[in-house]
């Protein structure tokens, strides 16, 4: 009664660590769609630059993990990232403490999606807009994913074409049609260790 059997702990923890990894290498091939909503946890994602074609911004709501949160929607048809970092930071675990896992893919285009919609809180950057529609009816924005738009009469924005430089973001999910990684590496650390 209140031991831990040290042995199961340590072949679950290379189990999960064994399935991420197959799910990473999946991913960076291409073959999954794949979403980064975090069970009640926001992550940082950081970026040299980041490319798009395709652009929509509106406020929503995130309600993935049974957790309700105000995000401004980011809608790209496609991006690229340059030198891409994504962190979770997950404090208190039990027995091993405060943790971050990092997805790395550096180098030009590390990271590149197709339809990826992100609910993020926070971003900053240089942004620069080619062809920008600022201040449309969210209910009526075209430019973005497939039938992606907000609340009619809401704010919306869009344009042909997005470019940020020095990203750095705070977001609850993200999803895609798909994402591909070059050259990826994961890291799973103790402490705090994140991308920003």
């Amino acid at each position: 009664m209140g031991r831990t059997r040290w042995a199961r702990f340590v072949g679950v923890l290379g189990i999960g660590a064994v399935s991420a990894g197959v799910l990473l290498f999946g991913m960076s091939q291409g073959a999954l769609a794949a979403s980064f909503a975090v069970s009640g946890s926001s992550f940082k994602v950081s970026a040299d630059g980041l490319t798009g074609q395709g652009y929509v911004q509106f406020g929503g709501v995130d309600a993935g993990s049974g957790q309700v949160h105000a995000v401004a929607v980011n809608g790209f048809r496609s991006a690229s990232l340059d030198k891409f970092c994504q962190s979770v930071f997950v404090p208190g675990m039990p027995v091993v403490g405060d943790l971050t896992m990092r997805i790395e893919a550096n180098g030009r285009g590390g990271m590149e999606a197709t339809n990826m919609v992100v609910g993020l809180t926070d971003i900053s950057g240089d942004l620069t807009l080619g062809n920008p529609q600022i201040g449309i009816d969210a209910g009526t924005l075209t430019k973005g994913p497939e039938g992606l738009k907000g609340l009619p009469g809401s704010f919306g924005l869009q344009a042909d074409t997005v470019t940020i430089a020095s990203l750095r973001q705070v977001a609850w999910s993200t999803t895609a049609q798909s994402i591909k990684f070059k050259g990826m590496t994961l890291n799973l650390r103790q402490g705090k260790n994140e991308c920003f």
